[in-house]
């Protein structure tokens, strides 16, 4: 109680190594232990009067507060830890497109889906058959039972007027 630096040492050599047992069957990490244990010891120094021998050894008291501390320190880090996690997974996480990227595509898809509806149907029938449903020039042809080369021409005639429709918009293709 009267801060003699000596009188410490030898609690911290009579005391610490069961500190540290307790702090570490808690908290199960060495460093947090011996943190919990200088923790106690400095509490200890910076209130000695706190520690009432009437109530109970200084062993028994200093144990206490070694596992009030090391469960204090398992709290901490378990509501500290899933917010490094939720960092570390957004870190990993690729970053997706901008915000105008994202508009941006979402306004040209529209204004080409609005394209896709205006077309004559011949044409309709066939870029909606080659670029949404993803059949080949020649797919196309036998699906609509119409020769090859008039199945290249109309998805060849789609296309056009659909680049023309962008252009009008503002898209450049």
């Amino acid at each position: 109680a009267a801060g003699d630096a000596d009188a410490l040492a030898q609690v911290h050599a009579r005391y610490a190594r069961y500190l540290a047992a307790a702090a570490a069957q808690i908290t199960a990490d060495r460093e947090a232990a011996a943190e919990v244990v200088q923790d106690v010891l400095v509490h200890l120094w910076e209130h000695p009067l706190r520690f009432d021998p009437d109530r109970g050894g200084l062993r028994a008291y200093l144990v206490v507060m070694a596992r009030r501390r090391a469960v204090d320190w398992v709290r901490r880090e378990s509501a500290r830890r899933p917010s490094e996690t939720v960092a570390r997974e957004l870190a990993a996480t690729p970053d997706g497109p901008a915000a105008d990227t994202v508009v941006l595509t979402e306004v040209t898809a529209a204004i080409v889906r609005r394209g896709v509806a205006d077309l004559p149907s011949l044409l309709r029938e066939a870029v909606e058959l080659a670029f949404f449903d993803g059949y080949t020039y020649r797919e196309v042809a036998t699906r609509l039972t119409i020769p090859e080369g008039t199945a290249k021409s109309r998805i060849r005639a789609a296309l056009q007027k659909l680049a023309v429709r962008l252009e009008r918009e503002g898209v450049h293709v």
